[in-house]
């Protein structure tokens, strides 16, 4: 106890980072790299030739269009401002850019040094570096120059005021300027509806139908529990609850309580039990004998995952299909995420937790920040307080400051048996007491993943494939982990993927599905609603609001989605 104490006490300075993780991966690098006198002949010949190569570039870096000598990654946008160009800020980002360079060469191919030491210096060096690109700094970067000597310094006046505001809302816990325009209730997660039933961890709401006639089989959709359910029900424009519900389907959600110190020891299974099960029986009841189109959003399809394994295992056949949305159900190469779980790391966690009886949303957002640091982190330094200005706030920036916290134990568990031990995609997963197989799952599934996502990749997520033996259908769509699933109809340059797979059909790989997968334009929510429809019956009348035993309890959104 006196050493978790120490650890939790430790963790403001360290940002909730395992420094024995961060030493043991660069103990392994030293290590082998000060072992390997050819590879560090190699870097000084890199070194010398980078050298060269940007010295010949200052020579001719006054001339006009002269040719840069290194072009920066696909992604990097920092310095593609025409003043960039110029100089001598066209040397300062060649420059930059060769270190970037060099340090990626010397930071990955050390012989001997384990994958994930290797991912965690070469993730934390890079973030190192990009801390210092001459793009952060005032008197470095051109476009800055230019609009200080344009609004005679009006920019950094309103970028000190921008920053002072910041401070002052992050000290006060309070969410980003703007975000007082979404309202939960008003603005945002409007769709009619009622909280049909409440346990001490879900919500169940049910949506009024806005149509003559639904199909009969309901729709149940189970949120992460990491995130509010209403980014599937922002404005009306872009919600998917609405647009289901006007696809003439009965939509159910779960809304998740925002769990504090008093939750601590709720586990994984309360989470199976008291919040999929308990919302299937409640469902059951409104639509009785009716099979379930089940919908998991990333943590929430893992869990309906492992409800469906455990259904099929138990012979409940309550579920018309699964669909699974930029959720994992193997996490063996779970990304960039994974640099942040190890065992050094989990247990430095499990520390924290054990002190407050939860891990913050804070924690979790800044990982998830880091992982997209240019576009999450830098560039907004560079928008908001070298160039004073501010993006407006969207209703989807409005919801992601919208945090939740998990419980010491539920997290604990998560982390263990799925991250590190991988534990469903091996077959060993528990639920009451015995183990659970994707491959007992019988009913098609829908799965959906993001070509740009750092929380869930999608060549994790195409992993489904090797776990079942039923007709799967995989999409991989444009945009991010929350961008690529918000992807109403009409918005210009979305895209998508998309191929089924028999039961008993060949295995594609990541590489095959994308050549033999047809493209698409547009939003992927049309081929979703088809699928749906051709799995589903004949429409008839809609069921009445709520059930005997699941009265109307208050309008949706609900109470636990307001909890903070």
């Amino acid at each position: 106890m006196l050493d978790r104490w120490a650890h939790a006490q430790l963790s403001p300075f360290t940002r909730g980072v395992s420094t024995a993780s961060l030493r043991m991966a660069f103990d392994d690098w030293l290590t082998h790299l000060s072992h390997n006198p050819a590879e560090q002949l190699k870097l000084l010949q890199r070194a010398m030739q980078s050298s060269q190569q940007w010295w010949g570039f200052v020579t001719q870096a006054q001339q006009p269009h002269c040719k840069p000598c290194i072009e920066p990654p696909v992604h990097d946008t920092r310095f593609t401002h025409s003043s960039w160009q110029n100089w001598p800020f066209n040397a300062l980002s060649q420059g930059f850019l060769l270190t970037q360079q060099w340090w990626q060469d010397a930071c990955l191919g050390v012989r001997g040094v384990s994958p994930h030491h290797e991912a965690v210096v070469h993730f934390t060096v890079r973030q190192m570096l990009d801390m210092v690109s001459p793009a952060n700094f005032w008197l470095s970067n051109p476009e800055v120059l230019e609009r200080t000597q344009k609004t005679s310094g009006a920019n950094l006046r309103q970028g000190l005021q921008n920053w002072l505001e910041d401070v002052q809302r992050w000290q006060a816990g309070a969410p980003p300027p703007g975000s007082e325009a979404y309202r939960v209730g008003h603005e945002v997660a409007i769709t009619p509806g009622q909280v049909i039933y409440r346990n001490h961890l879900i919500e169940l709401i049910q949506y009024s139908p806005s149509t003559a006639q639904v199909r009969p089989e309901p729709v149940l959709i189970v949120p992460s529990w990491i995130m509010k359910y209403y980014i599937l029900d922002l404005s009306p424009h872009n919600s998917l609850v609405q647009h289901l519900v006007g696809q003439g389907h009965t939509v159910f959600a779960m809304s998740w309580t925002n769990p504090g110190a008093q939750d601590r020891d709720l586990s994984m299974d309360d989470y199976l039990h008291m919040g999929v099960m308990d919302a299937l029986d409640v469902v059951g009841e409104v639509l009785p004998h009716r099979p379930v189109h089940a919908v998991g959003y990333c943590l929430g399809g893992t869990l309906l995952a492992i409800a469906a394994a455990a259904m099929a295992r138990d012979g409940d056949q309550r579920l018309a299909s699964l669909t699974l949305i930029a959720a994992q159900t193997d996490f063996s190469e779970p990304g960039e995420l994974a640099l942040f779980i190890d065992d050094s790391q989990v247990a430095h966690l499990e520390d924290i937790m054990w002190d407050r009886g939860y891990l913050d949303s804070s924690q979790m957002a800044g990982a998830f920040q880091w992982l997209n640091s240019n576009d999450l982190i830098w560039s907004r330094l560079l928008r908001d307080y070298l160039l004073g200005e501010r993006n407006p706030v969207s209703d989807l920036m409005a919801w992601n400051a919208d945090g939740t916290r998990l419980p010491y134990r539920m997290h604990t568990e998560y982390l263990r048996r799925l991250f590190l031990n991988n534990d469903l995609a091996s077959g060993r997963y528990p639920v009451d007491g015995k183990p659970v197989a994707l491959t007992a799952i019988q009913c098609p599934i829908y799965a959906i993943g993001t070509v740009r996502d750092h929380v869930a990749p999608w060549r994790s997520v195409h992993k489904l494939h090797l776990l079942t033996n039923v007709d799967t259908t995989f999409v991989l769509t444009s945009g991010g982990h929350n961008v690529g699933i918000v992807n109403p109809p009409g918005v210009a340059g979305r895209s998508f993927q998309a191929l089924t797979q028999l039961h008993d059909g060949p295995y594609l790989d990541p590489q095959a599905w994308l050549q033999a997968a047809p493209s698409h334009e547009g939003s992927w929510w049309p081929h979703w609603f088809g699928w749906l429809q051709a799995h589903s019956g004949p429409p008839e009348r809609p069921p009445a609001m709520g059930a005997p035993n699941a009265p109307p309890l208050c309008p949706a959104p609900g109470t636990y989605v307001l909890q903070k």
